[in-house]
């Protein structure tokens, strides 16, 4: 039986994963912020025919420990705000997925539902959504609401012992998306009418309150926009341990995992179905698509990247951890680990380009052509919509059957 074709996607992030990316020979510092550069990205994303591209963002500025802010300078420091920045993109691509972060620990359902939905709109469904929990007790001191767990240095090296501590946020983060898909279910596919004869607009009977009561959030609803194009755009996470696992059985399309190798990949793809089984999701009724993460630095010549990265250590001081597999090779070496880890049952990678652009080049003219070669990767995009990409159904609307809100 042939295998499907791989899914493919790449995680934009300044000027790439490494912390010394910035100072790389083709590094655009002065560009960081501006709509062009991350035009230049993902149109070259899209060139290579890549499901979609993601958006990395925070609620507090970068720090190179992961529970406190720091005050280095010789890093990246800053970013844009990752929907706002997607929407930018929509009308200069044509069918690349467009997937951004947006907090939901700080952030009402409501406003992130909206705005998710917008950009489906304005990118006529290539729109996903990362949820992320804010893990940094700093960043509630924006906010003043709240106050959220202080991490330690030891709980950053027990992924489980983070899930545990994280657990509540966790909690609130699925409520947040199921709101989220409610008020996305909200309007019926067919509420508006737009009949300029008779007056008709809105059939009113087509909208619905979704009335949504939990520990976390009321939310009366209807959303204040239509359904977007996909119905749901494509909700999405990264997980690393038992309760992230379970949260994304609970609550997305396509979970992000870390495995350091093939064996590694089938344990936590193990550990993942059995979150499922623990939340009683029917992944046949309900597919859970499983992507693995992999960092990687790219070149042509044996032994170039792995030398190009020892550069951007020694500027940095250290070699960078990662909780991905860090690659330095060629993309030959590269596709053969890709395929080799989906026979752990893998649906797809979201690869992490070490320096912007020239990793993001080495995937989309070199790692590209070399899986199409192997008959893994398609050679043309075949749908026009992020669901389409992923191979998943659209969604019909659970308030299809509803009562109407008598609006």
């Amino acid at each position: 039986m042939t295998a499907p074709p791989l899914h493919l996607a790449v995680a934009l992030d300044a000027a790439g994963w490494h912390p010394a990316a910035w100072r790389a020979k083709d590094a655009r510092p002065g560009a960081l912020f501006t709509a062009d550069y991350w035009a230049d990205l993902v149109t070259e994303a899209e060139r290579g025919v890549l499901d979609f591209v993601t958006f990395e963002d925070a609620l507090g500025v970068q720090s190179a420990a992961f529970h406190r802010p720091d005050d280095r300078t010789d890093q990246v420091r800053g970013s844009l705000d990752a929907v706002l920045l997607a929407a930018r993109m929509a009308p200069l691509t044509t069918h690349i997925g467009l997937v951004p972060t947006a907090n939901v620990t700080h952030t009402e359902p409501f406003h992130v539902s909206t705005g998710i939905a917008t950009l489906d709109h304005a990118s006529t469904g290539r729109a996903g959504w990362r949820p992320q929990i804010a893990s940094r007790a700093a960043d509630a001191t924006h906010f003043g609401r709240r106050t959220t767990p202080q991490l330690t240095a030891g709980d950053v090296h027990d992924p489980e012992r983070i899930g545990r501590r994280l657990s509540p946020l966790f909690d609130e983060a699925a409520d947040a998306v199921e709101v989220a898909r409610r008020l996305w279910d909200s309007w019926e596919d067919d509420a508006e009418i737009r009949d300029v004869a008779t007056g008709r607009f809105i059939d009113h009977d087509k909208v619905h309150h979704i009335d949504f009561t939990g520990p976390h959030f009321s939310v009366r609803g209807p959303a204040t926009i239509p359904r977007p194009p996909q119905g749901q755009p494509p909700v999405m996470s990264l997980a690393h341990a038992r309760v992230p696992y379970e949260f994304a059985a609970r609550s997305v399309d396509v979970v992000w995992v870390t495995p350091h190798d093939r064996a590694t990949a089938a344990a936590i793809l193990d550990q993942v179905d059995t979150a499922a089984g623990r939340v009683g999701r029917d992944t046949r009724a309900w597919p859970l698509l499983r992507f693995a993460e992999v960092l990687v630095f790219l070149d042509t010549e044996p032994g170039a990247a792995a030398r190009r990265k020892a550069r951007l250590d020694a500027l940095d001081g250290t070699q960078p951890a990662s909780d991905a597999e860090v690659f330095a090779g060629t993309s030959g070496e590269l596709a053969d680990l890709l395929l080799d880890w989906r026979e752990a049952g893998l649906d797809g990678f979201r690869l992490r380009p070490g320096t912007l652009p020239h990793d993001l080049r080495q995937i989309t003219r070199h790692l590209v052509p070399e899986l199409q070669r192997r008959g893994a990767f398609r050679t043309a995009y075949d749908a026009t919509t992020l669901r389409g990409h992923l191979r998943l159904a659209r969604p019909d609307s659970r308030s299809a059957h509803a009562s109407p809100t008598g609006l």
